[in-house]
């Protein structure tokens, strides 16, 4: 990569930062992050108190900007919680007979019409896929998570526990580009509340059982997560979907967020050599039985 190039990058992760976004560094042409993971973390720097992951690292420092971003020309991601960002993922079919199909922009589209408004006019960026990030900036004191499908077919957003690709970012697909708007417009009410969960009061296990059945719950996910992102060509689907089915429970009883677990066996898979849509369908659907099947807290687990 030449100089100008590398250049290009620390510049993109400058802007973000200048508007007040939070960004961590991507590994050089791909959209993962470039952080040591908890398995391999050494507990010494920013780590030395507990290990941090890429959230918890993510900033708008412009001298540990510039100093990250000297050591390599890493892509950029930013961090959409920290940032008070919720990003629209407006996402293309793939695969073959796809063509047909209704893109992520025309779902969206349609939702706006029959929600009486037009596509919000907001800071959108094009992903090396063909598809739009939809930038909006969340109310204070409003906590979204991310989610997949929960507005419409091939329309996802990420917000606190996800990142999205900083437009200037590079991948073999393609480049991620500003296309319009200057700021992030705030969320539309009428979107916010498709997004924001309405309250439950479920009845709480007893404390002793939550405490140890949470427990339990984060060790399973490190090992899931680890074994997915190990696993052998041949067997990468098969363990990302048992890996989804076993910790799926894990949501239904409330003892992990489905977005941490979507995030992190994403991530496994996609580490594993699995594609980004591979792995989304994949994890829907096994997810999506898990959770169907286990709404039932099993105290013996």
């Amino acid at each position: 990569m030449t100089h100008d190039a590398r250049s290009a990058l620390l510049r993109a992760a400058l802007d973000a930062a200048e508007r007040g976004w939070h960004v961590f560094p991507l590994r050089p042409g791909t959209k993962r992050p470039a952080l040591h993971g908890e398995q391999a973390c050494t507990g010494i720097g920013e780590c030395a108190s507990g290990h941090r992951k890429w959230e918890q690292r993510a900033t708008t420092d412009p001298d540990r900007i510039r100093a990250a971003w000297s050591r390599a020309p890493f892509n950029v991601g930013i961090a959409t919680g920290p940032s008070g960002l919720i990003v629209v993922d407006l996402d293309v079919p793939k695969g073959k007979g796809s063509s047909d199909a209704p893109d992520g922009a025309a779902t969206f589209g349609a939702l706006c019409e029959r929600a009486g408004h037009a596509v919000p006019d907001t800071y959108r960026t094009r992903t090396a896929s063909g598809g739009e990030h939809l930038y909006f900036a969340t109310p204070d004191g409003i906590r979204l998570s991310n989610t997949a499908g929960t507005i419409g077919e091939l329309v996802d957003t990420r917000a606190w526990g996800g990142y999205v690709v900083a437009a200037g970012s590079h991948t073999p697909s393609g480049a991620y580009e500003a296309l319009c708007g200057s700021v992030a417009a705030p969320l539309p009410v009428w979107l916010q509340s498709i997004l924001q969960p309405t309250p439950r009061t479920p009845q709480a296990p007893p404390a002793a059982v939550a405490g140890q059945s949470r427990r339990y719950a984060d060790v399973a996910l490190d090992n899931e997560t680890h074994n997915v992102a190990t696993a052998q060509l041949g067997e990468r689907e098969r363990k990302l979907f048992g890996a989804a089915r076993a910790l799926g429970r894990f949501v239904a009883w409330g003892d992990l967020p489905r977005h941490v677990v979507e995030q992190a066996l994403q991530e496994a898979g996609e580490a594993a050599g699995l594609t980004v849509a591979e792995c989304r369908s994949t994890l829907r659907s096994a997810l999506n039985w898990s959770i169907t099947h286990n709404s039932g807290r099993r105290d013996a687990a």
